[in-house]
């Protein structure tokens, strides 16, 4: 099906992303309205230590209204190539350096409204390596061994959908 952008327009510029307003034309002649949600991009990173220990994230997430297990994760900054930015948020969010980074795969979060793209990283061989975290940042760390973890996403007590994610295109490299 093809759909033919008429035209576009910038609605909200804010600090994560921007949202703009899409006009366009459908197959059968329609005119519709898209907001768009232009983000630049993420990461997220499946780190394992050598004794098959997953590194998570616990941090409150306002838009839930919970604090959420988590899986490292961040978004690029501009012009920043996706494994430096996986390797700069393990650091910054866990505190670990990975020796060894490999890209599993990538997805849309939400490709009905926005146009991030996640890029996941598998991570080991890791290291004590901490850098600052972001300001507002609060998290608090978790180890859990790979069936714990696996168990936990394939059980549905997992809530977030990125780590979610993120652990179906590692497990092949898990188990």
């Amino acid at each position: 099906m093809k759909f033919e952008l008429i035209k576009s327009e910038n609605a909200y510029q804010g600090r994560a992303f921007n949202v703009r307003r899409d006009h366009l034309l459908t197959p059968n002649g329609n005119t519709v309205k898209y907001d768009i949600i232009e983000h630049i991009g993420s990461v997220s990173i499946v780190p394992v230590d050598e004794n098959g220990l997953m590194y998570f994230v616990r941090q409150y997430r306002h838009a839930a209204e919970i604090d959420l297990l988590e899986l490292p994760a961040g978004t690029l900054e501009p012009g920043e190539p996706p494994e430096e930015a996986a390797f700069r948020e393990i650091r910054e969010e866990i505190g670990m350096a990975a020796k060894n980074l490999k890209e599993i795969g990538s997805f849309y979060l939400a490709p009905g409204y926005s146009t991030e793209l996640m890029h996941v990283f598998l991570a080991t061989d890791l290291t004590h390596d901490p850098l600052d975290p972001d300001a507002d940042e609060y998290l608090s760390v978790e180890k859990l061994p790979i069936a714990a973890a696996l168990q936990l996403a394939e059980s549905g007590q997992m809530q977030d959908a990125k780590s979610l994610a993120a652990l179906l295109l590692a497990k092949p490299f898990l188990v």
